[in-house]
Parts: structure tokens; C-alpha cells; sequence
């Protein structure tokens, strides 16, 4: 990578807010696991997972949840605490509003990103939803909390 590219990319992952949405954004592992080095130089914590399938039953609900607590546990993202478990899934669910649309039943794919800086956590979800497979596009939904 040449310099002015790094010094642009060090310039995107100035927050926890711009670090997750460009983590879950990445599409390939190799990118993934290159930004991951660059955020961990920086001193962020941060876990990625993927979650698949209909957006308005409850159960996928309560699975986008457990799997969003269960892989910043596993990556040292969080303290198994009420006040860190709080503030991720406050995020989590400011960004489940963004992604995941109130309307017909939806079927998604998405990764997500969390990434926590000082002072702050951010949750970012990024993938695939359609009502139909010819009318798949992206989402993008965004959550941050104080930590």
C-alpha cells in the first residue's frame, strides 16, 4: 500500500464509528483480517460475525443479539457486566432500526462490526436484504453507545 493510501485509510479509522462501518464493509477475509492488524495497532477492540435470514421473525431477532454478545465476549470487545452488556446492546439495537426494515418479511445477510474505542462502542450491520432474490440490494444500519 502506498503512504497516501495508508495516510487516507488512518484518517478514516479516526473513531470507533468509522473503524466498524469500514470493518463490516470489508468483502473479503484477507481485507478483514489487514484492517483488523490496522485497528488493533490503534489500540480498538473489536469482533465480527454474520448472521443470515428472515427479519421479522423474532427468534432471528433474539439471534442477531445473542450472537452479537456472545462474539464480543469471545473477542474481549466487552466485560461480562451489566454496564458493558448495556451499552453494546444499546448500539445493537440502534442499528438493528437502520438495517433491518419494517415492512414485509425480509431476508438478509449481514456481517457485523463491532468495534469499541475509548469512550465508545459502535455497532455497525452491512449485507443483503430483499423481499425477493431479483430485488436483493444493501443496508447499512449504524448504532453507537458510551461505554
Amino acid at each position: 500500500m502506498m503512504k497516501e493510501q495508508q495516510d487516507i485509510l488512518a484518517g478514516m479509522l479516526d473513531s470507533a464509528e468509522s473503524a466498524s462501518v469500514l470493518l463490516a464493509m470489508t468483502t473479503s477475509l484477507a481485507d478483514e483480517n489487514a484492517l483488523k492488524d490496522l485497528l488493533a495497532k490503534q489500540g480498538y477492540k473489536f469482533a465480527v460475525t454474520e448472521l443470515g435470514g428472515e427479519s421479522s421473525s423474532s427468534e432471528f431477532r433474539d439471534k442477531t443479539t445473542r450472537a452479537i454478545i456472545g462474539a464480543c465476549l469471545n473477542c474481549g470487545v466487552i466485560e461480562k457486566n451489566s454496564r458493558e452488556i448495556h451499552a453494546v446492546l444499546h448500539a445493537a439495537e440502534n442499528a438493528k432500526m437502520g438495517y433491518f426494515p419494517n415492512m414485509a418479511p425480509t431476508n438478509v445477510f449481514c456481517k457485523i462490526a463491532v468495534v469499541r474505542g475509548t469512550g465508545w462502542i459502535a455497532v455497525t450491520f452491512y449485507g443483503n436484504s430483499a423481499v425477493h432474490h431479483i430485488t436483493n440490494h444493501k443496508r447499512l444500519g449504524f448504532g453507537i453507545m458510551h461505554i
